[in-house]
């Protein structure tokens, strides 16, 4: 990636916010065959952290503070293009996304809702499952926490 920023909603771009979206459709609603409301009002609430790389976005993340999604802090939307995961930018976006939490929300307690398969990449982040697994529409998911 080429640069890795973060913005409140009302600093993206009309341009983000499109390419934003359109990866987040690309990957969860097609890729993932997964029909769902993406668009869920939440987004105003969020921190973006937006991973680009020639221009495109490449690997996004929203956070929340404590209180607005969970009781903790709260990483959601993790994504990557398909064709650029080979080169460590969910680690990446994922470090960024943390070190946005620890700056901007003061807190190291972090939660998000994991899909199943990709529990080792949030364990190398230093989150734990917690609770028992669930379906979030129509995919294995756990609860995972982090005091990191």
């Amino acid at each position: 990636m080429d640069t890795i920023v973060i913005k409140t909603f009302e600093e993206l771009s009309t341009q983000e916010l499109y390419d934003i979206l359109q990866l987040r459709s690309e990957v969860f609603v097609v890729e993932q065959d997964c029909v769902y409301q993406d668009i869920d009002g939440k987004d105003q609430k969020a921190l973006h952290i937006i991973g680009t790389k020639a221009g495109k976005v490449v690997a996004y993340t929203r956070c929340f503070p404590p209180g607005i999604y969970f009781e903790e802090a709260a990483i959601g939307r993790v994504v990557v293009v398909e064709d650029q995961r080979k080169y460590g930018y969910g680690h990446d976006i994922m470090k960024a996304s943390m070190e946005a939490i620890k700056k901007r929300f003061n807190t190291d307690s972090v939660k998000l809702s994991a899909q199943t398969y990709l529990i080792k990449f949030y364990q190398s982040h230093g989150f734990h499952t917690t609770g028992e697994g669930y379906l979030e529409d129509g995919i294995p998911h756990i609860a995972m926490v982090t005091t990191a």
